[in-house]
């Protein structure tokens, strides 16, 4: 069986999908944040597909930069989360409103 491209965007919309609803329906604040990026995740390998399928690589520099990005959301979100969640186990995603100065 060969995997096509359709196979890869179902993928890309089933990982988006899991991701929207975890992100929805959790108040984890780190649960939330990996739900973040399994979203950001899937909408690399739609970028990915398409510039394989289009044989552009305009996509694959897309991805790049959304990794990039990403990056720096892990190190300051992640950051932010650890601090709030080292504070108050039990926090919420309400509670980020603790650290408003």
């Amino acid at each position: 069986m060969e995997l096509t491209e359709t196979w890869y965007l179902v993928l890309s919309a089933l990982l988006f999908s899991i991701g929207a609803t975890g992100l929805l329906i959790r108040r984890n604040p780190l649960v939330m944040f990996m739900c973040v990026e399994l979203m950001l995740n899937a909408v690399n390998i739609t970028f990915v597909t398409f510039s394989n399928s289009l044989r552009d690589l305009t996509g694959q520099t897309a991805v790049f930069f959304v990794l990039v990005v990403a990056a720096a959301e892990v190190v300051v979100g992640l950051s932010i989360v650890v601090a709030v969640l080292r504070r108050n186990p039990e926090a919420d995603a309400d509670d980020i409103a603790a650290l408003r100065g």
